[in-house]
């Protein structure tokens, strides 16, 4: 296995490469604003992506799933190559999300967790997850048994033709079945999930807030308003309009009583610090075509921040 790093000019975030010769993965490590302090990690469940979301650089193609090892492994070599002591670390949330649909990779990911949880009982582990139609009773299961777990969907629109355009496979949750689902978890575990929604200047008026309301219980869920992040290297999506945006919506979902956070995450702009800005991952499918296989992704559009936002910086 090969290991690359690349750093952000933004000194609190490093990119990692995995490169196992059949695969490729990608994690991302961030301190706030030391790693002793708070310590992020976001790592992939699969190499490439077959879910195909338009925002996404690994949504064309996918590979394979990566085993229980291959997802410890990208945690264990974070903290070694910085010499971070897990012990020292106040706190950290390991957050799965950087490539791949965590849900469709469940058996490996539950042994990830369980081994995770093992070594590291203080950290928070987050599944984040587009809603594939899964049995989500396992679900529940293992965030009973691992009191680590958080879960986050990724609902990102208002309506289910906005998200089936963003989102192209078919056999996912729709809005009200996400809502359902969050629920049955909130019951099982006692803990509020997330909904991730992607604010950009098609989605963020009232009546979305209004539409959100209606389905997703504040007393249930919690709110995150994701900054958009771009596929393309070349766009330099996270300026202080698409900021505003987020900022804005989060006022608007806070007038309803959610709690909600802002995930803007530092490096978009130069190693795609994000989920979704996978720049690497990308030059590797290229290069490796009989492995990377076309997602249900590859024959829809491709889904851009309006051009007007993008040159707004």
């Amino acid at each position: 296995m090969a290991v690359k790093r690349i750093d952000s000019t933004d000194q609190n975030v490093s990119k990692y490469v995995f490169d196992f010769g059949n695969a490729v993965a990608e994690a991302v490590l961030y301190k706030y604003p030391t790693y002793e302090a708070r310590t992020v990690i976001c790592c992939s469940t699969q190499s490439g992506c077959p879910v195909g979301c338009r925002f996404c650089g690994a949504g064309d193609a996918f590979v394979r799933s990566l085993t229980a090892d291959e997802i410890v492994g990208q945690v264990q070599h974070l903290f070694a190559d910085r010499d971070i002591d897990p012990a020292k670390v106040e706190k950290c949330q390991i957050m799965f999300m950087s490539m791949g649909e965590p849900l469709l990779n469940f058996g490996h990911l539950a042994d990830a967790i369980r081994q995770l949880h093992a070594l590291y009982p203080r950290f928070s582990l987050l599944i984040s997850t587009s809603a594939p139609a899964v049995d989500y009773e396992r679900v529940n299961a293992l965030s009973v048994e691992v009191p680590a777990v958080g879960l986050q969907f990724s609902v990102h629109e208002s309506t289910d033709a906005a998200r089936d355009a963003l989102v192209p496979f078919k056999a996912k949750l729709n809005l009200h079945q996400i809502a359902a689902a969050g629920e049955a978890w909130f019951v099982a575990t006692g803990r509020q999930p997330f909904f991730n929604y992607r604010a950009h200047e098609g989605n963020t008026v009232q009546a979305d807030a209004d539409r959100i309301y209606a389905m997703f219980d504040p007393d249930v869920w919690q709110a995150t308003i994701s900054v958009v992040c771009e596929r393309d290297e070349s766009v330099a999506a996270a300026n202080v309009r698409q900021r505003q945006l987020a900022t804005d919506f989060m006022g608007k979902l806070g007038a309803y009583g959610y709690s909600t956070r802002c995930f803007d995450p530092a490096g978009q702009d130069d190693i795609g610090g994000g989920c979704g800005q996978l720049w690497f991952v990308q030059d590797w499918m290229r290069n490796n075509p009989e492995l990377a296989r076309p997602s249900v992704g590859r024959t829809f559009p491709i889904v851009h921040a309006p051009r007007e936002v993008e040159s707004a910086a």
